[in-house]
């Protein structure tokens, strides 16, 4: 089976619990394909957590769920040493954390302190205990569900903890087709019950080492790095796009090259992902900041607009 057969297979099988824009499907399964995390942000109510445990079930792979809370502790996430007496020695209990996918639902809904402790993980696909390293499994995936930070009762995530993330994306209201849908397929169950996965780990590992061998043309690749550029020369802009997020999005657009099954990269690419790997890394200046995701997103479609496509 091809990669385009075993991605269409993932996104087939996603779409049918999750009943919303097929833009934000392609860009889950992007972001899996490119060996990156996901931070889905939206209003309460709309479908981020099935997105999330849709995509987790569709791999069969040990999957997690943590509900953030603000009493939540690093070792409810990461695991705890306790002594065990057979051993007569401390024994180091893995926590949560310790599964291919992981879904950090609410992560917003927790303190700093305890949102710092996936920092690790996500960077280095490792947890460091008590003076010990421990790998994480492949393939690892963070799924995190946050609402807007206007919302009471939430912690803004640092920009540090932000810049981890592959990429954000929303979820949106669906159409009155779409809710009609969503009605009828809950009526007496929900669908998320039934789903099977469709691909195995070895499978999804080896669709990520499939992605680098996508190729990217000179052309493109400078394309690329104007528009980051132009994010650190704008004046609307007081932090630019950094050299990670010049990476993440060289990795997306070829996991969305081959997502669309072709071995080459389009400066189309490159284009449809300038929003959902940047906006929530970019931080405005004092003009910008009281609506900073919003405001964001619009310099960023302007500067789409303005660099130049190579022909």
């Amino acid at each position: 089976m091809s990669a385009a057969e075993k991605i269409g297979r993932l996104r087939d099988n996603i779409q049918k619990v999750f009943i919303g824009r097929k833009e934000t499907v392609n860009a889950a399964i992007v972001g899996l394909l490119s060996n990156g995390h996901l931070l889905i942000e939206d209003i309460p109510g709309v479908g981020k957590t099935m997105l999330a445990k849709a995509l987790a079930l569709s791999i069969d792979v040990p999957f997690s769920r943590i509900q953030f809370t603000p009493d939540l502790l690093p070792a409810d996430i990461l695991g705890v040493s306790v002594f065990s007496s057979t051993q007569d020695d401390f024994v180091f209990k893995k926590g949560p954390i310790f599964a291919n996918v992981v879904l950090a639902d609410e992560i917003n809904r927790t303190t700093p302190r305890t949102q710092s402790s996936l920092l690790e993980a996500m960077n280095d696909l490792q947890v460091s205990m008590d003076g010990v390293t421990y790998d994480l499994p492949r393939p690892f995936l963070v799924l995190a569900t946050q609402n807007p930070h206007e919302f009471e009762g939430t912690y803004p995530l640092p920009e540090s903890q932000l810049d981890r993330f592959l990429m954000r994306i929303d979820i949106g209201y669906p159409t009155e087709e779409q809710e009609k849908r969503i009605l009828h397929d809950q009526k007496l169950a929900h669908p998320i019950d039934s789903l099977k996965p469709v691909l195995s780990a070895e499978e999804v590992v080896e669709l990520q080492k499939r992605v680098r061998d996508v190729s990217v043309e000179a052309q493109v690749s400078d394309y690329l790095v104007r528009m980051i550029q132009e994010t650190r020369r704008c004046d609307a802009i007081e932090v630019g796009g950094s050299p990670r997020a010049s990476l993440n999005l060289y990795r997306a657009a070829q996991a969305r090259a081959l997502s669309e099954g072709r071995d080459y990269c389009m400066p189309d690419d490159v284009k449809a992902l300038v929003v959902p790997i940047l906006s929530h890394r970019l931080i405005g200046n004092a003009r910008t900041a009281a609506n900073r995701n919003g405001s964001i997103t619009e310099i960023l479609l302007e500067i789409v607009d303005s660099v130049r496509v190579p022909i």
